[in-house]
């Protein structure tokens, strides 16, 4: 079997990253305070996106994780 890389959903090697914040839950969302950072990465050719925490893949190539 052939060692394929890419998006998972359509095997497109296009693809872009961004971080975002996000807010929790509780008193964080009733004040808007936005201390969930992750690093999204989406494929550019069908739109799979995946969501990676911050602070836990802050040493890591994020597009390896993506493409396998």
């Amino acid at each position: 079997m052939e060692d394929k890389h890419g998006c998972i959903k359509c095997g497109s090697t296009d693809a872009e990253q961004k971080e975002v914040a996000m807010t929790g839950t509780g008193l964080s969302k009733m004040f808007d305070v936005q201390s969930n950072q992750f690093i999204v990465v989406w494929c550019k050719n069908c739109g799979y996106s995946e969501f990676y925490n911050k602070k836990s893949s802050s040493g890591s190539n994020i597009f390896d994780f993506f493409f396998g």
